[in-house]
């Protein structure tokens, strides 16, 4: 069964173009590559060939993941996202109970986590913990060292 995931209009073009790029540009190259490699001999004893239809392999799953992961997604309208709880999309301000510092993330879907930017995935462990949260709860985070505590200070669509 697959899973439905929630992105944003840029997320899901920015998946339908590396879907794009690996259909149109990779797969062309890597039959090319099979071609050329057939053409220097005897296929039982040609490693270059062997090599060429690994990676063609590899390609075609990676392609159809990619497909299964657009066929599954979602835009998700965040102008009508509730504000009230944190929810995918949501853009939650946490306080560490423990030293008072404060972090901003926008959860996301997996494949638009990126931590430089702030976009945690709604599948780590911190995204998990914050689901469902409203202003004024207390996230309770397992991680590796124990259990981390954070304030739900602010909670919104930006």
């Amino acid at each position: 069964m697959s899973k439905v995931a929630y992105y944003t209009a840029e997320g899901l073009k920015k998946l339908r173009d590396e879907l794009n790029q690996l259909k149109d540009v990779e797969r062309p190259k890597s039959s090319q590559a099979i071609a050329e490699a057939r053409d220097k001999g005897d296929l039982s004893e040609n490693a270059e060939y062997d090599a060429a239809k690994e990676a063609q392999g590899m390609l075609e799953m990676r392609i159809s993941k990619m497909e299964e992961i657009v066929a599954n997604a979602r835009i998700i309208d965040e102008s009508q996202l509730d504000t009230s709880k944190v929810l995918v999309h949501s853009t939650v301000k946490i306080k560490n109970q423990v030293n008072g510092s404060e972090m901003k993330y926008k959860l996301v879907a997996q494949s638009e986590a990126d931590l430089k930017t702030g976009k945690i995935s709604v599948d780590s462990p911190i995204g998990k913990g914050l689901l469902g949260k409203k202003v004024g709860d207390v996230a309770e985070i397992s991680v590796p060292n124990g259990t981390v505590k954070f304030d739900i200070v602010e909670i919104t669509r930006d």
